[in-house]
């Protein structure tokens, strides 16, 4: 693999994180993370060590998911009879869709969608297998990839014509408050995924005109990106029986009523990937958890003196913490020291450990943490002491994650702070909750109403459109 964008041998020193958005694109590339060169706007390919790091991340959605979820997999192509049943759905949708209209070079009696979400590919399924309330609830996901036809400007990660990493899950339940529950479940099993992550977040009840199509209500997940703007993260809909009726879902209830399900679905996409790197990355290049780094330790041999004592040294090493399930790469390339810190550092390896002819004699390896601490640890105790380093570096990456996300939220009373807050952060506004008021302050503010927080109450205040006095807030953002 090549480190550039002009393929040559040396890296190209990254632009600072100031400028974010050269910043984002360029670690893309030099830390090998996507490459946006392929030739179809908008449609990217992972390098292999962006993909592991892919796979550590959607692992554990797959771990929190596998308590009661059942993984599978529908097919992409979605028959347009199917498709267009939903009305609320397809008036959502209706710009994005990519249509499949031959085979061959024979027209199709049907064309075919390329999914932009699965709702109308799985729920005529969910018809044939849901039939008396011992079917309930159905809780099932896939991790597939979805088609939209993006004509704003793409990004990748963010904002893609093909998402190759859309996790979606899909719930069917016997009621309404069955349902609202399971969004509740989704929520919390969202935040867990993103506090593994070591990345914070805002809850918001989005309004009424930016829920899902088809929703009853939609709750979303947010990350403020470090130009102050946000990303949603994550998406839980209550559909209520929306598709149920469009779709004919009934099932058989113990008093032998036939009765409409209740069902939710809920979304990630690689935007979580976005968020990781964009949330923990430095001048240096990515910062990556523990837990989800591709390379936990990278050992790199200080070759003075004895080089073939300190090689067997290193080798031994990098068994030792093999065998204690550590994720370890020995650095053997032709490379100096220096060149081979930075290109770890750019990987955004936690722990690196530098071992020479005087580390050797003095029982000891140099460790150098990914966020600058360093020190000489003993041999002997080195497996225990990277541990407890693990979840130092964890609880390190949330604070300062944490402080920058507290640091750019603030309360607000008049659309004249709301509007200077946007500029560069999120701003909580007093609200009423009317739907002429949200879409007045989205038009004056220049900003996107994310909706209002979750499992936070707040004092009375004015609404600052109509001065009605409301304990309602909104968050405020420009979005990505």
């Amino acid at each position: 693999m090549t480190n550039s964008k002009t393929d040559s041998k040396a890296p190209n020193k990254l632009p600072t994180k100031e400028d974010y958005s050269e910043w984002y694109h360029e670690l893309l590339i030099q830390a090998e993370i996507v490459d946006n060169r392929y030739p179809v706007k908008g449609m990217c390919v992972w390098f292999p060590f962006g993909f592991a790091v892919r796979k550590n991340v959607y692992s554990i959605i797959r771990e929190l998911l596998d308590v009661d979820h059942q993984e599978t997999q529908f097919p992409l192509l979605i028959p347009e009879n199917e498709f267009m049943k939903e009305a609320q759905h397809i008036k959502g949708f209706e710009n994005e869709v990519y249509w499949v209209t031959s085979g061959g070079t024979a027209p199709l009696d049907v064309k075919l969608a390329l999914r932009p979400t699965s709702e109308t590919a799985i729920y005529p399924m969910f018809k044939l297998w849901i039939r008396s309330h011992a079917d309930l609830p159905l809780r099932i996901y896939q991790i597939v990839n979805t088609f939209r036809y993006e004509t704003k400007h793409t990004r990748p990660l963010i904002r893609l014509r093909e998402i190759t990493s859309f996790k979606e899950a899909h719930t069917a339940h016997a009621t309404w408050e069955e349902a609202a529950e399971q969004v509740e479940v989704a929520i919390e099993r969202y935040s867990e995924f993103y506090r593994r992550l070591a990345i914070p977040f805002l809850v918001s009840r989005r309004p009424v005109w930016d829920k899902f199509p088809g929703a009853d209500y939609t709750t979303a997940i947010d990350v403020i990106m470090p130009d102050g703007r946000t990303l949603q993260v994550g998406t839980a809909h209550h559909l209520g029986s929306t598709f149920a009726k469009t779709y004919e879902i009934t099932y058989e209830a113990e008093d032998g009523e036939q009765k409409l399900i209740s069902q939710t679905c809920y979304g990630i996409s690689e935007r979580c990937i976005a968020a990781l790197i964009s949330v923990h990355g430095d001048d240096k290049g990515l910062v990556l958890p523990w837990g989800v780094a591709p390379v936990q330790v990278v050992i790199v041999p200080i070759l003075l003196g004895d080089k073939e004592l300190v090689l067997e040294v290193c080798r031994s090493l990098q068994q030792k913490l093999r065998e204690a399930g550590i994720r370890v790469q020995l650095d053997t390339s032709d490379e100096r020291p220096g060149a081979k810190f930075y290109k770890w550092e750019m990987k955004g390896v936690p722990i690196r450990l530098e071992v020479g002819p005087r580390d050797i004699q003095k029982g000891v390896v140099t460790m150098a943490r990914r966020d600058g601490l360093k020190k000489a640890v003993p041999t002997e105790s080195l497996v225990e002491f990277l541990f407890g380093e693990a979840g130092d570096i964890q609880a390190a990456l949330y604070s300062r994650a944490e402080q920058f996300r507290d640091s750019r939220v603030m309360g607000v009373s008049s659309i004249e702070e709301a509007k200077a807050q946007t500029e560069g952060g999120v701003a909580l506004v007093p609200w009423c909750g009317s739907e002429e008021c949200g879409h007045q302050l989205e038009d004056k503010v220049d900003a996107n109403m994310l909706g209002e927080p979750q499992y936070v109450s707040f004092a009375e205040a004015a609404c600052v459109v109509c001065g009605k006095v409301t304990g309602k807030r909104t968050y405020m953002a420009r979005q990505y």
